[in-house]
């Protein structure tokens, strides 16, 4: 069974933002980058299933050269290989365009990316991804079973879980429960002196476009300062005079 999990270079939540030319581009400097949150959990199960039942495990990511020590990280948790698309990652569209052609070139059994980034938020590119390969696809994923050419998928749903099966090929996108949190992985010095020597393949980019266009940013409005009220009837002043909520 081959195994291709996508790889989300993303700021660190601790990391100040901030944004350049009027607001229309990510200021990355000064700025750590992590692993996206969603695409450990997948990676971590990943790896489950390569020392579980010899899979072999790619991890693939699309962007410059700022984005391998992310991929050299996913190699020193324990990825057989990685690869690289040399190209922006735009929009959702395009980085699905771009991971369809590895997906097909490598022919995988199995793809795990994450539901979406934690920064941009788009939950867009494993739905994507799953129509332009035709495979099965499922999404919001918290558990999941492959034994033979079948897996076995839990999903979320309002009130519940549900239950599924699909046939391989198949496209997931994971979160946080498909491994639990004190199962993630931490590279250790062995993994990381191994991470230099495995493959780390750099691909151009098919011709793609993006579907979507960034027009500017902006950040959140400051939180106002907090205002402790002694009695409830200037507490009803204040809704109806102040916040005219009431």
């Amino acid at each position: 069974m081959k195994i291709l999990v996508c790889i989300n270079s993303v700021p660190d939540t601790t990391s100040k933002i901030n944004f350049t030319d009027d607001n229309t581009k990510f200021d990355t400097s000064g700025v750590q980058f992590v692993i996206n949150p969603h695409d450990e959990y997948s990676l971590t199960r990943a790896m489950w299933f390569k020392e579980k039942q010899g899979a072999s495990l790619t991890v693939v990511g699309v962007g410059n050269q700022s984005i391998e020590p992310t991929l050299r990280k996913a190699l020193a948790i324990g990825a057989d290989n990685a690869i690289r698309v040399n190209t922006e990652a735009t929009d959702g569209f395009s980085v699905a365009q771009q991971l369809a052609e590895v997906v097909k070139t490598g022919e995988y059994d199995v793809v795990i990316a994450g539901r979406e980034s934690i920064d941009y938020n788009g939950g867009m590119v494993p739905g994507i991804l799953a129509t332009l390969l035709d495979y099965s696809f499922v999404n919001a994923v918290n558990g999941l079973e492959i034994n033979d050419n079948k897996a076995t998928i839990t999903r979320e749903i309002d009130g519940g879980k549900e239950i599924l099966e699909a046939d391989l090929p198949l496209v997931v996108g994971s979160q946080k429960g498909i491994v639990q949190e004190n199962d993630l992985r931490i590279p250790n010095m062995r993994g990381i002196m191994m991470a230099r020597k495995k493959p780390l393949t750099v691909v151009e980019p098919i011709v793609a476009e993006a579907a979507t266009l960034s027009q500017s940013f902006e950040k959140p409005e400051a939180n106002a300062a907090c205002k402790i009220v002694e009695t409830v009837d200037e507490l009803i002043d204040l809704l109806h005079n102040e916040a005219k909520v009431i």
